[in-house]
């Protein structure tokens, strides 16, 4: 066995993404058990301890040089298993948000057979691109104000959704397009 597997596995990056999929059941249980304002303001700051470690891991990974291939896969499982878990959770409190929930499991499906497809041409796209950054942002930022204001009118839930779905329509263009010039060789990989 590889000597480093402590550090492939155990870096400080890496455990703080082990931490944000254990809050997502933890979320999930107070999420959906909430009985007052109080409880969802807990589930609020619980996805707040997760958002912020998401900010920091990439952060400390990159500052102290501990950037692992399997951080690369395990950060953006975690993202999505807790962007996910919100998304789904709120059906139950606002089921308005189904469209959002749709196209965040439509551009998800498609980001994973893509990613399939592209390392099995031996290729791969290197990493995230700047408007997928910007989307995992707005999708965090529309979760949270949701999650910390419990008693949103209908108005303000469809102008949420609309942001979201708005900010995921146009990371999948991206990536679309990134994933087409791959695939054609109009791009290296």
């Amino acid at each position: 066995m590889n000597k480093n597997w402590k550090r492939e596995y155990f870096s400080i990056p890496n455990l703080m993404g082990y931490l944000r999929i254990v809050l997502v059941p933890v979320y999930l249980w107070v999420y959906l058990t909430a009985q007052n304002s109080r409880d969802y303001y807990l589930a609020a700051g619980i996805m707040l301890v997760s958002f912020l470690t998401d900010l920091l891991d990439g952060q400390v990974a990159r500052r102290f040089n501990m950037i692992t291939e399997f951080g690369k896969v395990l950060d953006p499982v975690a993202d999505k298993l807790t962007q996910g878990s919100i998304a789904i959770s709120f059906l139950f409190r606002y089921p308005d948000l189904w469209p959002m929930v749709l196209v965040l499991v439509g551009k998800e499906a498609f980001m994973f057979v893509a990613g399939l497809c592209t390392l099995r041409m031996g290729k791969t796209i290197g990493g995230a691109r700047w408007y997928g950054k910007v989307c995992t942002a707005v999708l965090d930022a529309v979760l949270l104000a949701i999650l910390l204001a419990p008693e949103l009118t209908s108005g303000w839930i469809g102008i949420l959704n609309a942001v979201a779905i708005a900010a995921m329509v146009l990371s999948l263009a991206g990536y679309l397009n990134l994933y087409v010039r791959l695939w054609t060789g109009k791009m290296d990989g």
